[in-house]
């Protein structure tokens, strides 16, 4: 089977994927993304007038996987069983993982990308005062499962 973008059709026009033909599995999707800054503000991230910067994060990424299918136009909007998202002090920086879980016709990665980004902002948001040469960097999927495809996983 020739592999195609399925956001196409024959015509070349942009669609969103029909997908009620397609049955209901159990999906899930792992998304990380890192977010580099310097030793100093790291070390004063805990002490953030604005609040826990980790915390507010990990929010925004909850709310960012809700709002997917809002700020990509064909996505659809999805039903979810889990939301995780985690922020975590590492030598660099911050690493932010998202796990999203849902039981449905379509898959779940654009939902993880889109929370770990959003919660990766919301860090540099929070930190821009004291660095403004954070970067984020190294977006991307870890891992998905359910569905046709079957499972992804990246190289560590």
């Amino acid at each position: 089977m020739k592999k195609s973008l399925s956001h196409y059709d024959r015509g070349g026009r942009v669609r969103m994927v029909d997908v009620s033909a397609k049955p209901p599995t159990v999906r899930q999707a792992v998304a990380s993304v890192l977010v580099k800054m310097q030793p100093r503000t790291r070390r004063a991230l805990r002490h953030n007038p604005k609040g826990d910067p980790l915390e507010v994060a990990r929010v925004a990424g909850i709310t960012a996987a809700k709002r997917t299918s809002e700020l990509i136009p064909l996505c659809h909007p999805l039903l979810f069983s889990h939301i995780d998202v985690q922020a975590e002090l590492c030598k660099n920086g911050v690493l932010i993982t998202s796990t999203i879980r849902s039981t449905g016709p379509t898959g779940v990665e654009m939902e993880a990308l889109t929370s770990a980004a959003v919660a990766a902002l919301t860090v540099y948001d929070m930190c821009k005062a004291l660095d403004r040469g954070i970067e984020i960097t190294r977006l991307r999927l870890l891992e998905k499962s359910g569905g046709k495809s079957g499972t992804f996983r990246a190289r560590r």
